[in-house]
């Protein structure tokens, strides 16, 4: 005979595994975005200031087909959830994005500025020192703070405004430039260099409103997750191509719209897809702020890569000050004290 007792051990047994699954799910979709966020920054910088023969790959087709291979896969994994059946799928499909507009359609605003932002990373890292890039880039944790707690409501602590401040610190003082650095900036054109910079601060704040507005709309609804990068996906491609075809149209008509790919070119496409989706998972089992931090800890890894493979950095004392500063900030970020304090809202 089962008792209530017994009742309740076995609800608590399947809580605390379900908690558990939560939190590996959080911190390998958190590891995954790290490994992405890093290896797109330094194949991506490299595609673009790589001296070749003929034409350069067009940023904007690369954009397009990352989102293309966004919705691909996405429905390779609503079919699995579908148990590998056609007719389940086009019923999900059909359901979930054909008979909701309104629904899909509000992934139209994110989406138009995702696309947009991922354009502007391909001019930020075309006109900035990689230094630079990466240190203004950060702005996006305190936009996507800023936003978290004028959408959502969300309630922050004092530790974890500090811990924000701390990042900022940290981070400033591991990608500050070096001497060589400083040098190489100098080649730039001031021209080049403000037109980098403009787009690193307006990708810092379309980063953090899209991701947050995303959030509200995941949280909010019970649509799959791949449900919806479809629905963004879709949208990102019309955007793309509008994009493609106003800015880059003359290049299109005389070279073709794979013209400078080679094997790298496919690569950072392959890794900004991946993403999209990547960003969604810790959306969807952590939040953006989080996300901020894995991206910060990703800049560490980068400049340890440049240093022992391609051997253009040479870490300093400052490097490894900000180091111990970013991972101090991640920890001080996830610390809960158990006395409540009051928590601050912006």
């Amino acid at each position: 005979m089962i008792t209530n007792q017994d009742n309740t051990v076995v609800q608590d047994h399947m809580e605390k595994n379900n908690q558990e699954m939560s939190t590996n799910l959080k911190y390998l979709s958190l590891s995954i975005l790290v490994f992405q966020t890093t290896s797109l920054v330094l194949t991506m910088r490299y595609s673009r200031t790589l001296k070749e023969e003929g034409p350069r790959y067009l940023s904007s087709t690369a954009v397009v087909l990352a989102e293309l291979l966004k919705i691909l896969t996405c429905i390779l994994l609503v079919y699995k959830d579908s148990k590998c059946n056609l007719r389940a799928l086009n019923r999900v499909l059909h359901d979930e994005i054909l008979n909701k507009p309104m629904e899909t359609l509000k992934l139209a605003i994110p989406s138009g500025i995702y696309t947009l932002q991922n354009n502007l990373l391909y001019v930020a890292l075309s006109n900035l020192d990689a230094a630079t890039y990466q240190v203004t880039y950060q702005l996006k944790i305190l936009t996507t703070a800023l936003f978290s707690v004028s959408m959502l409501s969300k309630k922050l602590g004092v530790y974890q405004w500090l811990s924000l401040v701390i990042l900022m610190t940290g981070v400033a003082f591991v990608q500050w430039p070096s001497d060589s650095q400083a040098t190489a900036a100098k080649e730039h054109s001031a021209g080049s260099q403000f037109v980098g910079l403009m787009a690193v601060l307006i990708a810092c704040f379309s980063s953090g409103f899209a991701g947050v507005y995303f959030e509200k709309i995941l949280k909010e609804t019970k649509q799959s997750v791949w449900i919806r990068n479809i629905q963004l996906g879709f949208f990102g491609s019309i955007f793309g191509l509008m994009g493609v075809y106003i800015y880059d149209g003359e290049q299109l008509s005389k070279n073709g719209f794979f013209q400078g790919y080679n094997q790298l070119t496919w690569i950072v496409v392959v890794l900004q897809a991946l993403g999209g989706l990547v960003v969604a998972a810790v959306i969807k089992y952590a939040d953006n702020i989080l996300k901020g931090f894995a991206t910060s800890l990703s800049i560490i890894l980068s400049t340890l890569i440049s240093y022992f493979w391609l051997q253009d950095f040479v870490p300093t004392s400052v490097f490894f000050f900000g180091a111990i500063l970013v991972i101090a900030a991640t920890f001080l970020y996830g610390y809960d004290p158990k006395p409540a304090g009051n928590p601050i809202k912006a």
